[in-house]
């Protein structure tokens, strides 16, 4: 990889140094933070962008501007800064909406980092770089940029599905796709000569993301090895039976407005009179 460029180290830069207020300060890191009621209900839009300033803990800081540096020189070059720097922004602001919209019904959700941006610029590099090679740390193996791409969202889509650790790997699904998406619309040719790592990226991300909409309860599954190895407290079974009530009654609404009350079935009539009540 080439050397980075101005806009990588002012990026680097000033993550690093809000990081390092946020890991210090508590209040400034749940001032920056994404939120889904903050944003949904106080309508603090900030926190798309503002959350990208913010690291969970060094570690989280170091490894997103790591990979930031080691994959951008290229890309900056090839785009210039400005176009580079609205690759990174779109990438913090479009993995915070595909969060949202994963998370809107679970008020409570929150998280922080760069990793929507981050992976913005590297996904946006693989789809304008025909012979990129990404290689794997630790590992001296590389792969082709359009096999990462495959592999990255599909175990992305698994692990928002699985639940079975504490990463935001919705963020990194939005952020992937919209640079992707910026990217193609930067440089229109990049869909003749690098089409594959374009569409393993898009479509993958665009059905997942028609399911979730269409199909809520397709985020609801049974996950042996998080069952096994985590002791839920009294507050996670009571968000997590209301996640599924709240799916289970967004399902009924649908059927209802696609063919009508008397459609529904004696078990979902029961279920709506239970809402009904409890409201």
């Amino acid at each position: 990889m080439g050397s980075s460029g101005i806009i990588t180290f002012i990026i680097i830069l000033n993550t690093c140094i809000f990081s390092f207020q946020g890991i210090r300060n508590h209040q400034l890191f749940n001032r920056y933070r994404f939120n889904v009621d903050r944003v949904i209900l106080n309508k603090e839009y900030w926190r798309l962008f503002t959350s990208g300033l913010v690291h969970l803990n060094w570690m989280h800081l170091i490894l997103n501007m790591l990979v930031l540096y080691l994959i951008s020189g290229p890309l900056e070059q090839q785009t210039g800064s400005l176009r580079f720097l609205s690759l990174y922004l779109v990438g913090i602001i479009g993995g915070n909406l595909f969060a949202l919209l994963i998370h809107r019904h679970s008020g409570d959700y929150s998280s922080a980092g760069a990793s929507g941006g981050v992976n913005a610029i590297l996904f946006a590099a693989i789809a304008l770089f025909p012979g990129m090679n990404i290689g794997l740390f630790l590992i001296p193996l590389s792969i082709p940029g359009w096999l990462f791409a495959l592999l990255y969202v599909a175990y992305s889509i698994y692990a928002v599905r699985s639940k079975r650790d504490n990463v935001g790997h919705e963020a990194h699904l939005g952020g992937a796709l919209a640079g992707v998406l910026l990217a193609v619309a930067m440089y229109p040719s990049s869909i003749v000569y690098n089409l594959l790592p374009i569409l393993a990226t898009v479509v993958p991300v665009a059905v997942f993301t028609y399911l979730v909409i269409t199909r809520p309860q397709f985020l609801l599954i049974d996950n042996f090895f998080f069952k096994k190895h985590h002791k839920y407290s009294i507050d996670e079974e009571f968000n997590i039976n209301r996640r599924k009530k709240e799916l289970q009654l967004d399902e009924i609404l649908d059927k209802i407005q696609k063919k009508g009350m008397h459609n529904l079935t004696r078990e979902e009539l029961k279920k709506l009179k239970e809402y009904s009540e409890q409201l």
